[in-house]
């Protein structure tokens, strides 16, 4: 190998530790990828990752300016939720982590990744043949950007997880070592095996009867159990009720739930065409069958509270309901607080700006998306059909007075593990899960054979990664404080 096989050009910011974009070439063996990628650590060795160097800056600042882009009157709530415990706050910073991660070392490798994989965005969900998934399970944030970044948060999460649970330093770290371990062993496991296979692999419950461990197999089964159980069944159950002529409306909870706008109920059905325009034929055939019933504006998650968020309820042939979530999808923090300017999809479609009259729950903001700009609704689902082994039939997206949305099943079989709640005998077995199905969602990307060959097979990087993660989670626990003090000296609203 010469040194014109590898990047010559290092970046600005820290040019000792920042390896220009790298992109794998045309016609390059997977091998010669991993000799690459084993040459990167001479450039930058996988021991500078165990840096992490904090820089004078007012964390708040884009916490506010994410708030100045959402709906007013949920903002307060927003607040209060990050403001829960340490760990909350760190689901909601992933524009904070980007901001700080773009001034560290990377290999130059741009993948497509989650942009906020910590351990509480993944879980279960249904496959289209009805069984369950274990994956990651949110993509607001999904984006082309480097690798390290979702390990870094993964593992941070660990981290931060670990000490709101209150276990020991100790216990921790050896976690944390596992998830990075997970990611690295896991990685190098899926590169050597035929790519078709490798774009098969998936956690499914068919996987799960190996597990030996009874208190982790304990955990699964009954999360599993639970999320079976979640169906638009379930919704209608607990969120609607009957009107005189017996079809079902959404009971108002606010500010949880919420009846929209006049003017926009009277704009349903551009909605719903711009919808059906974007689905696959077969789904769009299944959903002409189903009469849209009602809509809601719905709060979901931590860091996504803010951002227009709907329920649309269908009913069937028969009465049988479908509930489908239709989601803001913004500007990647990867792309506006990680610098990472995102390459133009060849294969979006046209992407009309329907029902212009639409005020009240989308009125205008400043930074609407124009008629040119790429929709982040199609972002959001083309970075997750790649990341995932399965995913929704029903992915769609739209963008409705210059607000990009997609659109999903709510509630189809998803469910969770809270980490803060998993006993020591299965904390780290969670961690080293996630860092496996990491390692899955990033394995389906051209660079991966690049990024195996960086990480190597010894656990210099877990070391370094692990260091890392315990000193970033003093920053973000740090920078908890200073929301508490901005909320304590009115700065900041939380309600």
């Amino acid at each position: 190998m010469t040194k014109l096989d590898m990047p010559t050009r290092l970046g600005v910011a820290h040019p000792e530790t920042k390896l220009e974009h790298y992109k794998v070439g045309d016609g390059t063996s997977q091998h010669q990828e991993h000799l690459r990628g084993v040459a990167a650590r001479k450039i930058l060795p996988r021991e500078r990752h165990s840096v992490f160097t904090p820089v004078k800056r007012d964390p708040l600042v884009i916490l506010e300016r994410q708030n100045s882009q959402r709906l007013a009157d949920l903002v307060p709530l927003r607040m209060a939720r990050m403001l829960e415990n340490p760990f909350t706050f760190y689901r909601g910073t992933a524009g904070i982590m980007a901001a700080d991660l773009a001034l560290g070392p990377d290999t130059g490798a741009r993948l497509s990744i989650c942009g906020d994989a910590h351990i509480g965005n993944f879980g279960f969900f249904a496959s289209p043949e009805r069984n369950l998934v274990f994956d990651l399970n949110d993509f607001d944030e999904a984006a082309i950007g480097p690798w390290e970044w979702d390990l870094k948060r993964m593992v941070t999460s660990v981290v931060v997880a670990g000490q709101n649970a209150g276990f020991d330093a100790k216990f921790i770290r050896a976690a944390t070592l596992d998830a990075a371990k997970g990611y690295r062993e896991f990685l190098r496991d899926l590169v050597h095996i035929p790519m078709i296979d490798r774009y098969y692999f998936r956690s499914d419950e068919k996987r799960w009867e190996a597990i030996t461990n009874p208190e982790v197999r304990a955990v699964i089964d009954s999360a599993a159990k639970d999320a079976h159980e979640h169906t638009s069944y379930r919704v209608v159950r607990k969120l609607t009720s009957a009107d005189d002529s017996g079809a079902h409306r959404f009971v108002p909870n606010p500010p949880v739930l919420t009846p929209v706008s006049d003017v926009v109920r009277a704009n349903l059905a551009a909605i719903h065409a711009a919808y059906l325009g974007s689905v696959r034929n077969d789904i769009r055939v299944l959903l002409e069958q189903f009469t849209l019933t009602d809509v809601a504006r719905r709060v979901v998650g931590v860091g996504s509270v803010g951002t227009r968020c709907f329920l649309m309820l269908f009913t069937g042939p028969i009465g049988d309901p479908l509930v489908l979530q239709v989601k803001e999808a913004e500007l990647s923090v990867i792309e506006t607080d990680g610098g990472i300017v995102q390459p133009a999809d060849p294969l979006e479609m046209p992407s009309r700006d329907i029902a212009d009259d639409i005020v009240g729950d989308l009125a205008d903001i400043p930074g609407r998306a124009g008629a040119d700009t790429p929709n982040q609704g199609l972002r959001v689902i083309n970075n997750q059909r790649v990341q995932q082994a399965v995913s929704d039939p029903f992915l769609g997206y739209m963008r409705v007075n210059g607000h990009d949305f997609y659109v999903r099943q709510f509630q189809d079989m998803k469910g969770s593990i809270d980490a803060s709640t998993l006993s020591r005998g299965v904390f780290p077995a969670y961690g080293w899960l996630c860092g496996r199905m990491l390692a899955r969602a990033h394995a389906q990307s051209a660079e991966a054979a690049y990024v195996s060959g960086y990480l190597g097979s010894s656990t210099k990087f877990d070391q370094a990664v692990t260091k890392w993660a315990h000193s970033y989670a003093e920053q973000s626990l740090a920078d908890f404080h200073a929301l508490e003090f901005a909320v304590a000296t009115g700065r900041i609203r939380a309600e």
